[in-house]
């Protein structure tokens, strides 16, 4: 088993780096060492793992999905591992910086710190939120939550959730205006849209099949997920609002699902930290109460 375990994790640090190069120097071995690692599990699986070229390595879609599977399953065995009482070790002090979207602010990150601050006193929370898209390695992000896949080979990224994208309205403008019976309907409704800071674009609405509609006149324009919420609550404008958002108010009855059919397949909420050598407890401290605060989300079902 222990030599299963390790062609799993080379196949991980080769799957979170550029070359096979860059992961025998992560791994502290030699690049035909990690080649014949993956050839072992190319040969176990049946699969291809990497496109490899002389250029470059790109992992497969099996690869991928073999992936998702390995991180959680190495990571809870390294969990496993720790000895009792490490969480408790002098090095559980020092400064985190964290990032994350602002409507994630409040829901997700300032629950995971909270217990993060109650058992280790020591340590700082450096909270840094932005809807805009930044270097996180030159920022010196330690954890962060990103929603949809990341592919950079510099960090490793841990699904926590999945988010749907309800399109939502108060019941006093359904009364008013009734119920969209299609997408094509929403054009004579009113709207709001979220402007991306990073392009001063709207960002338009997703729908299923790749389908998406930008409202041409919108009701309400903001680059605040909340002050969209907030413009649907007051019976303002139709929205599409992340599920995390929506699904308190939809339970309780203030706001109204529609076009349930047209929905796009789930995004996922991803926890991410720097793949660069041993991860301080500090940092595992945060990252591990991230991924339960964005698993304990509100979701639709």
């Amino acid at each position: 088993m222990n030599k299963e375990m390790e062609l799993l994790r080379i196949f991980r640090v080769a799957a979170e780096s550029s070359s096979f190069r860059d992961a025998a120097v992560r791994l502290g071995t030699s690049p035909q060492g990690v080649t014949r690692a993956i050839q072992q599990l190319e040969q176990h699986y049946g699969e291809v793992l990497f496109h490899r070229s002389t250029r470059q390595v790109r992992i497969t879609a099996f690869g991928e999905g073999l992936l998702d599977q390995v991180r959680p399953a190495l990571e809870r065995f390294e969990d496993l591992w720790r000895t009792p009482g490490s969480d408790q070790q002098a090095s559980l002090s020092g400064t985190v910086r964290i990032t994350a979207p602002h409507s994630l602010g409040t829901r997700a990150v300032l629950p995971a710190l909270e217990r993060v601050a109650a058992r280790h006193p020591d340590i700082t929370l450096d909270v840094r939120l932005s809807d805009r898209i930044s270097n996180t390695v030159d920022e010196g992000i330690d954890v962060g939550i990103r929603v949809g896949f990341m592919r950079d080979s510099r960090f490793v990224a841990r699904k926590a959730a999945d988010m749907k994208l309800p399109i939502v309205a108060a019941p006093r403008l359904i009364k008013k205006v009734g119920v969209p019976e299609n997408i094509d309907a929403l054009s004579s409704l009113p709207a709001t849209v979220a402007l991306d800071i990073n392009t001063g674009r709207p960002w338009p609405w997703h729908f299923k099949a790749g389908r998406q509609w930008t409202p041409a006149a919108p009701t309400l324009v903001a680059d605040n997920a909340d002050m969209e919420m907030g413009a649907a609550l007051a019976g303002i404008a139709f929205a599409q609002l992340a599920d995390y958002m929506a699904a308190p108010y939809i339970a309780s009855g203030k706001l109204v699902r529609v076009l349930e059919s047209e929905e796009p397949p789930a995004w996922g909420l991803y926890v991410y930290r720097p793949q660069r050598g041993p991860i301080p407890g500090r940092v595992r401290a945060v990252f591990d109460e991230m991924l339960v605060a964005v698993g304990s989300l509100p979701a639709l079902r």
